[in-house]
């Protein structure tokens, strides 16, 4: 369920490519692609997920669904995915969990650096920016991550840690998809 209307890319742009990152692409990658999801207006964005070592076909942990429900995402048909260079080259932002996650990103493709960041690093740096299009916020936010570096940027795994823990790290990405959702579609 979309939270915002439905719009047609603007005539001649692509379609702007978010992709969320954890390791086993169960827990805090996909509360963060369905909320991110939900937050911005179809057919101008795509919103994905993968891990690092992803529990691949797996479906959302039943309390990443419970708190992705509670923030009024969708769990329905999400299968894990594995992380291949094929999807870090076609992202042009690449949100990981951890500071951990985006040096394994970088090392892989040393070549996303300036569309890379942890979740939290970007949503302080999206919140920062004035500029208009996605493009333009990503390029901003590469330009300036020293910004951003007194605050928090991991989002602890809350895989096998019970509801307290996935409650936190969904709070966590909630607040932070909200303020890229603002960024992104300004």
């Amino acid at each position: 369920m979309s939270l915002v209307p439905d719009l047609p890319p603007p005539i001649g742009l692509p379609t702007f490519r978010v992709l969320f990152v954890c390791i086993g692409n169960v827990c805090r990658s996909p509360v963060g692609e369905r909320l991110l999801a939900a937050r911005l207006p179809r057919g101008r964005f795509e919103v994905s997920s993968a891990g690092v070592g992803a529990m691949v076909g797996y479906a959302m942990s039943k309390y990443a669904s419970a708190e992705l429900r509670g923030y009024g995402g969708d769990p329905t048909g999400f299968a894990a995915r594995q992380l291949t260079p094929e999807l870090i080259q076609d992202a042009d932002l690449i949100l990981t969990a951890t500071r951990e996650l985006r040096s394994q990103v970088l090392s892989e493709s040393p070549g996303a650096l300036r569309r890379t960041f942890t979740i939290l690093e970007f949503a302080a740096l999206a919140a920062m920016s004035d500029v208009r299009t996605p493009g333009e916020v990503v390029k901003w936010a590469g330009a300036h991550r020293s910004a951003a570096a007194a605050v928090e940027q991991d989002v602890p795994d809350p895989f096998r840690r019970g509801a307290e823990v996935h409650a936190a790290a969904a709070a966590a990405i909630n607040g932070a998809v909200l303020e890229i959702a603002k960024g992104l579609s300004r």
